[in-house]
C-alpha cells in the first residue's frame, strides 16, 4: 500500500468519527449514519490494499 493511500485512507476515516461524534453531539442522526459509512468505506479501502499487497509481494 502507497504511503497515498495509507495518509488517504486514514484521513476518510478520521472525518467519518469527527462526523460520528457531531452528530452524536448534535443528535443529527444522518450526519451519525454518514460518519459510520465514511469510516466503513475507508476501511473497506484499507483491506483491499493490503489485498493487493499481499499479491505483489
Amino acid at each position: 500500500m502507497g504511503l497515498d493511500d495509507k495518509i488517504s485512507n486514514a484521513t476518510e476515516k478520521l472525518g467519518g468519527q469527527a462526523k460520528e461524534k457531531y452528530g452524536d453531539a448534535t443528535d443529527d442522526r444522518d450526519l451519525q449514519a454518514e460518519g459510520q459509512g465514511d469510516q466503513a468505506k475507508a476501511d473497506l479501502k484499507q483491506a483491499g490494499e493490503k489485498i493487493k499487497d499481499v499479491f505483489k509481494g
